[in-house]
């Protein structure tokens, strides 16, 4: 045997597998995918051919691809010193292997250190399969030479199989975030760059490869993202020689990141994932991945994840204690279980132009502060969450007033604001009349650390909203590009409160989705998908940023009946079941419903309390359906002993019948009943229909494989409507009971 580093790496878990051969002396990638099996071939059988007209020896593929190794493509590392040194030639020093997995000889995680003397560098990388199969990848680069290492890039990139032939991954904006677009994957670079100082609405969330066609629920996909709030750039590099990579990177601005002496950069992590069954497959990996997490809400805090009701769309800022009060108490007798007071409650917020940065209860409106609202609601049995925004500040307030050189911006500015008409006088253009401030500033971060601190120890307080409401153009500290240090330092004050106050739940809005991320996600508790509740845009927004975050993550509200966003009209049911396939909640005057109304409200929160635990615990499941104005997804429990399904209608469809729809992910040789639970099958504003089929009006029974290959017919539904299908497992008594009641199955509520 040879030294150990000379050994392949080979890390296989839950059908995904990477492979790495050392051979060479480099780190050189051959394979992710699919699971290989126990035994490899010899692999120093396996080296490429060399073509005419190139380089003399086979290409290698690195763990940090490079130029010195023949690598045409996107270089893994770019940087220099002082000009000098700009062509790394990196080799594996040591490769440390960790074992566990289901069999404890599986290798699971590994560490690889690669180093360039004469370059002065090298790069320690972290690579982790997760049981579900998600891989983890990151790099710190080590400045071991005398002098700053001024570095560009250093990305996280894998082999794509020769299969994949189609590119998707995700666009959008404020109120139609995350939407899918797709394109054939050519010879040459499709690069995602995102200069936004946070993640961004038009953020990829998943850049995915796969083969032709693939869907929910068939292909082979790869599909990586990158756990990181701040610039980033994702990528899909197909070179000439015939192989595709793909990866990421932090983006860095220019002259960002200097390495000092005997210091680090180290990369956010890269999630990949493999699936031989489509995007759904994708999901399972990444969800596996959230909730074997320790800090998981619901595993943290051991409890379900309450309905909320969040008085932003209801009152705006109309902050008048007996309308909040109203409020609270209509909201507590629907069942509610959170109630969070939004923007307007600090000094000097009238409006949106003014207050940010001001974090003191405003006296004028609050006399008696938050409490005795605070003590209405936790009196009805709700908890208490409250809106902030702490990263920003108006100029229009005391704090900018105090401290204008707090405000970030492309030059340092004096304590004074500047007087003289120079650079130091320049901020970013306003943004919905705001700045950013400069959390890099040591004072400035412990300010609002001390102001957070403060509010979350004086009151009853839950939950915090954190929103971040504009993109940070320009960010600067003492005159550099500051987007990495803004992005850390914000992490670093969530860590802390969360360490002071470990009880709070924190989401993370950032005006609707603009920062939904792993690295987010490993400090907050859920993310507001959009600002827009019209449940129309919301199939689109939830279902795909469902791909990779699981809906107990995803903030999804039902709006009121005409939406703020978008004036479109829509019945509760088909509100209530898209806000039903997420941590669901409210953002509505409920103060003054129809009789009606308020029955069919209640009856939703009540059917999402029965059926959360499966929701926010279950496989999520996309049927492929065929007619592009019906989608069907649904969640079912991993044993498939239930499944709730939501059949939606987009728009009014091509067929005259919706003909019979497939329920995928059950069992197929179990015995399934299936019903209809909501709307009721005599909903004339759900259904256009002379008659229904036969079996809405008292269920179902099927085997899973009949449900999944031949289908249900189902109830021509009105565009903008939906169905909800609850599903469960025939129990042996109950298949055996029919025989002894004339046929009838014995139905179980």
């Amino acid at each position: 045997m040879g030294a150990p580093h000379r050994e392949p790496l080979y890390l296989r878990r839950s059908g995904t597998s990477l492979l790495i051969d050392f051979s060479t002396g480099e780190a050189a990638m051959l394979h992710f995918g699919a699971d290989l099996g126990p035994a490899l071939p010899d692999l120093s059988l396996l080296g490429d051919a060399v073509p005419h007209s190139a380089l003399d020896v086979p290409v290698t593929l690195g763990l940090i691809p490079q130029a010195s190794s023949g690598w045409r493509g996107r270089p893994g590392l770019r940087g220099h010193r002082n000009g000098q040194a700009f062509s790394a030639r990196l080799r594996v020093v040591s490769v440390e292997r960790s074992r566990g997995g289901r069999s404890a000889g599986e290798e699971c995680s590994a560490a690889i250190t690669q180093a360039d003397p004469d370059a002065g560098v090298s790069v320690h990388t972290e690579i982790r399969i997760n049981d579900g199969g998600l891989l983890q990848i990151r790099h710190r680069l080590d400045n071991d030479g005398a002098g700053p290492y001024s570095l560009d890039e250093l990305a996280a990139v894998l082999p794509v199989g020769r299969a994949a032939t189609e590119i998707l991954d995700l666009t959008g904006r404020w109120c139609r975030e995350s939407h899918p677009q797709r394109l054939p994957l050519h010879q040459g670079t499709w690069v995602r760059s995102g200069r936004h100082g946070r993640t961004g609405h038009d953020a990829s969330l998943l850049l995915a490869a796969g083969t032709p066609g693939f869907g929910n629920r068939h292909g082979q996909v790869w599909a990586v993202h990158l756990g990181w709030s701040g610039n980033h750039e994702s990528f899909v590099d197909a070179t000439a020689d015939g192989r595709t990579v793909m990866g990421a990177s932090e983006l860095l601005g220019a002259g960002e990141i200097s390495v000092a002496a005997n210091a680090s950069y180290e990369t956010p992590w890269l999630f990949a994932a493999y699936s031989a069954a489509g995007l759904d497959g994708i999901s399972d990996a990444f969800y596996t991945w959230f909730r074997g997490r320790p800090h998981h809400p619901g595993v943290r805090s051991g409890k379900a994840r309450p309905v909320v009701l969040n008085v932003w769309e209801a009152v705006y800022f109309d902050h008048r204690m007996p309308v909040l009060l109203d409020l609270a108490e209509s909201a507590a007798r629907l069942g509610v279980e959170r109630y969070v007071l939004d923007d307007g409650w600090f000094r000097g917020r009238r409006n949106d132009q003014a207050g940010l940065g001001d974090w003191y209860v405003d006296e004028d409106l609050w006399p008696g502060g938050l409490a005795p609202l605070i003590a209405a609601v936790t009196g009805h049995g709700m908890e208490f969450g409250l809106w902030v925004e702490p990263e920003m500040v108006n100029e229009d307030s005391d704090l900018a007033r105090a401290h204008p050189d707090w405000i970030a911006g492309p030059a340092p500015r004096p304590a004074d604001g500047g007087a003289g008409g120079g650079p130091a006088d320049r901020l970013p253009e306003p943004w919905r009349h705001q700045q950013v401030l400069d959390l890099v500033n040591p004072e400035a971060w412990q300010y609002i650390f001390d102001r957070l601190d403060a509010l979350l120890s004086e009151y009853r307080i839950s939950y915090l909203k954190w929103d971040q409401n504009r993109d940070l153009t320009e960010m600067g500290h003492a005159g550099r590009p500051s987007v990495h240090a803004q992005t850390r330092a914000v992490y670093r004050l969530l860590d802390e409160l969360r360490l002071a106050h470990p009880d709070v739940e924190i989401e993370s809005c950032s005006s609707g989705g603009a920062r939904v991320d792993l690295g987010i996600l490993e400090r907050t508790d859920r993310i507001w998908a959009s600002d827009c509740n019209d449940a129309l845009e919301r199939q689109t927004i939830q279902r795909w940023t469902g791909v990779v975050v699981p809906p107990e993550l995803v903030g999804s509200h039902i709006g009121p009946t005409t939406s703020h966003t978008t004036a479109r009209t829509h019945d509760l049911s088909f509100r209530a079941i898209t806000a039903m396939f997420g941590h669901f909640g409210l953002e509505w005057d409920v103060r003054h419903l129809a009789d009606s109304e308020r029955t069919e409200l209640a009856a939703a929160i009540a059917l999402f309390k029965q059926y959360r635990p499966l929701l926010h615990s279950g496989r999520m499941v996309r049927a492929d359906e065929p007619d592009p104005a019906l989608r069907l997804h649904g969640v079912v429990s991993h044993d498939g002993g239930e499944a709730l399904y939501a059949l939606v209608s987009l728009a009014t469809s091509f067929a005259e019948l919706p003909g019979r729809v497939c329920l995928p992910g059950l069992l197929p040789d179990a015995a399934y009943w299936v019903e209809a639970v909501f709307p009721a099958a005599d909903d004339r504003r759900a259904f256009l229909q002379a008659a229904p089929p036969a079996w809405l009006a008292g269920g179902v029974e099927a085997t899973g494989r009949f449900l999944a290959e031949s289908g249900l017919p189902m109830p021509v539904l009105n565009p903008e409507h939906g169905l909800l299908l609850a599903v469960r497992r025939v129990t042996a008594a109950e298949a055996a009971a029919p025989a002894a009641t004339g046929g009838q199955p014995v139905r179980k509520s």
